[in-house]
């Protein structure tokens, strides 16, 4: 099948970020040190086995690498922040460098995403391939900020919409440059999304339902169930990423 790959508590120990901007205060979920926080889980392995370094922290960045992996083999994998989130705006700095990794599918090249409103990582099963969730698709080379629905679906205009990936009005993205994208995160109510500060995709009553993942658990996958939170997790689907910035703006009681 082709698919395109196109998260409510605050902890002391979490980083405060001042934005110069508007005075908001941001938390790093990504402390730009290490993993600590963040859980891997790859297909076919254990929860908090990273597989072949694929997760890890060089020079101040978060890298997706497959360096150690030899051939791909459809080892999808994602890494979930510690906590659930519900209301929040969510904002990733991020850039594709190098090469795909061998045996990679095809719509991967250049392409990851961020989860939210995903299902918790333990209850993932060990050779699920993507968690059911809302996917905020990361590209390079074309539009980027897109959303994907892996076991999941969305309202748009009103209507359901039913197939796997939409995509944004945002600019295409080129070369290694750095994006920022961000997301508004309203509970089950809304979400937005915004590369560069400008707004590119809106939908609603983000839902269990329909198809995209594999080897699921029938008892987690609650067709018509709203999501109004969930867990954040970073996509590995064969593309080599970096991320410099994960930060997050809690819009709890807002």
């Amino acid at each position: 099948m082709v698919r395109w790959i196109g998260l409510v508590f605050l902890t002391a120990a979490a980083a405060i970020a001042q934005d110069g901007s508007g005075g908001e205060h941001w938390i790093e979920l990504f402390n730009g040190k290490d993993l600590d926080g963040w859980s891997p889980k790859i297909v076919g392995y254990a929860l908090n086995d990273n597989f072949g370094d694929t997760f890890r922290v060089e020079d101040g960045v978060l890298k997706v690498s497959y360096a150690k992996y030899g051939d791909f083999g459809s080892r999808f994998g994602h890494l979930f922040y510690k906590q659930p989130f519900s209301r929040y705006r969510l904002a990733v700095e991020y850039r594709f460098v190098g090469g795909q990794a061998p045996g990679g599918p095809d719509w991967a090249d250049r392409t990851s995403a961020i989860a939210i409103h995903a299902q918790a990582p333990d209850t993932m099963l060990r050779e699920q391939d993507f968690p059911i969730s809302i996917e905020v698709q990361l590209t390079g080379g074309r539009h980027t900020a897109n959303v994907c629905t892996p076991g999941t679906h969305i309202v748009m205009n009103g209507k359901l919409v039913t197939p796997q990936c939409t995509d944004s009005i945002s600019r295409s993205v080129h070369g290694d440059e750095w994006v920022r994208v961000e997301v508004e995160v309203r509970g089950s109510e809304r979400i937005t999304h915004y590369v560069d500060g400008r707004r590119v995709l809106t939908y609603e009553k983000p839902q269990i339902g329909g198809e995209g993942v594999n080897n699921f658990d029938p008892a987690i996958k609650k067709d018509g169930e709203l999501l109004s939170e969930g867990y954040i997790a970073i996509q590995s689907a064969s593309a080599p990423v970096e991320f410099r910035k994960i930060e997050l703006l809690d819009l709890s009681g807002k």
